[in-house]
């Protein structure tokens, strides 16, 4: 008797990582303290890529932020929270280095503006969409 068994199709495959390393992503967002996501993005993509995420002029705020002595305004927590799902997105699929690498490249999906430039002027929907169909290999 012939085996019913099918192997999913390659594109569900990646669907489905995208998803797993979307949900993983999400729910490590929203668990961390916002000190928490200012030092790692600080510790990961500098002080002054973390200020132009956060749309603000002044770097030193970020680290004022990582230690906890401030909170930004509710835009910049937004956008900096947007960029640490959208970061641990794509190093849950490949790494640290293409993380960041992924975040301060040009983006074809983004009509060649980098992820990180794309996040201080709000899209962030955008950046996710183009972060998943990285992941999924498209």
């Amino acid at each position: 008797m012939p085996s019913h068994t099918t192997t999913p199709a390659p594109a569900a495959t990646s669907a489905a990582k995208s998803a797993v390393s979307a949900e993983r992503a999400h729910i490590a967002t929203v668990r961390m303290h916002i000190s928490e996501i200012a030092r790692f993005l600080q510790d990961n993509l500098g002080q002054r890529l973390t200020a132009r995420i956060a749309n603000i002029s002044d770097p030193k705020q970020v680290g004022k932020w990582a230690s906890g002595d401030t909170t930004p305004r509710h835009e910049s927590e937004e956008r900096l929270r947007a960029a640490l799902q959208v970061f641990q997105l794509i190093q849950d699929a490949e790494s640290l280095y293409t993380a960041r690498a992924w975040m301060i490249g040009m983006n074809p999906q983004l009509e060649d503006e980098a992820p990180a430039q794309c996040i201080a002027d709000g899209r962030m929907r955008d950046v996710m969409v183009a972060a998943r169909a990285y992941v999924d290999g498209g």
